[in-house]
């Protein structure tokens, strides 16, 4: 999945767990023996507690931009432009501004050639159209000059499925399932950006075996009350994993791309070491696929 692009930006609906899949998707791929990094756009302390030790690297429009001044040769007011806010300025005069340059810096990263996956958590899914399709706007806006030059080669990495793909995160419920259409569909149309597979997350798989049959729960020698309350349990649970399949199945009638489902684990238990459990179990499921 990872190889087939240098650069994947993870994005999906806010709650869906991108992060925590963006550090799964990372640890799966460093033990697959890939050099990787985990680019961090909104600051999420999180998600380096989750990649063990893949390095990360933070990027702002602010840190962005102070790197692009320093290295055309601005760098003595580098920071005193970063701490007067001047970005900010800039981007209301510019719109798309603050997401080239940092999509400029991802495209470095790329360009450098020390790293096989780059790993972008990427904004929220309505956001994410907006911040990818940038360089075409600028390009449309910007007839010449270091911008344009920018916008040109970052749309150049955008559009190469060699270099670039995006991988969309969902929840197998109705509204993540819904939104996740509609983002595919417009960064397939107005990006032109390679869609790899969709990653499900927090599948619910039943530990042991099926859900019990709640009508068979009252005759195991309980008292009614307890019966009562396990058959109400079984019967939202069965509830539950029915709604689950039929989104996960409407979602493969609506959108032709491979799924990757990362089973449900209790927030209260998520760590490093559950992330390279899940991590594991991604390779495997990927050797096995062959």
């Amino acid at each position: 999945m990872l190889s087939a692009s240098t650069v994947t930006v993870v994005a999906g609906k806010g709650g869906v767990g991108k992060s925590t899949v963006t550090a799964v998707l990372a640890r799966s791929a460093a033990r697959a023996g890939r050099r990787v990094l985990v680019v961090e756009l909104d600051g999420k302390p999180v998600l380096a507690s989750l990649v063990g030790d893949v390095p990360t690297e933070p990027i702002s429009a602010a840190i962005a931009l102070e790197q692009y001044l320093r290295e055309h040769g601005f760098g003595r007011i580098a920071k005193r432009l970063n701490a007067s806010g001047v970005i900010d300025v800039v981007s209301t005069a510019a719109p798309g501004i603050d997401d080239i340059v940092v999509l400029g810096r991802i495209k470095q990263l790329e360009r450098s050639g020390e790293w096989d996956v780059i790993l972008v958590d990427g904004p929220a899914a309505g956001h994410a159209v907006t911040f990818l399709r940038s360089a075409g706007g600028l390009q449309r806006a910007v007839r010449g000059g270091p911008v344009r030059d920018q916008a040109d080669e970052v749309v150049e990495m955008l559009t190469d499925p060699a270099r670039s793909q995006v991988v969309l995160v969902t929840l197998p419920e109705t509204t993540p399932v819904n939104e996740l259409v509609e983002t595919a569909f417009a960064l397939e149309d107005q990006v032109g950006v390679r869609l790899g597979p969709i990653v499900v997350n927090a599948v619910d798989h039943p530990h042991g075996g099926e859900v019990p049959d709640p009508s068979t729960i009252g005759r195991r020698g309980l008292s009614k009350a307890d019966g009562a309350v396990l058959t109400a349990a079984a019967e939202f649970r069965r509830s539950r994993l029915a709604l689950q399949q039929a989104e996960i199945a409407r979602l493969g009638d609506t959108v032709a791309l491979g799924q990757i489902h990362v089973p449900l684990v209790p927030v209260t238990a998520l760590s490093a070491a559950v992330v390279d459990e899940l991590a594991a179990g991604l390779v495997t499921a990927a050797v096995e696929r062959g």
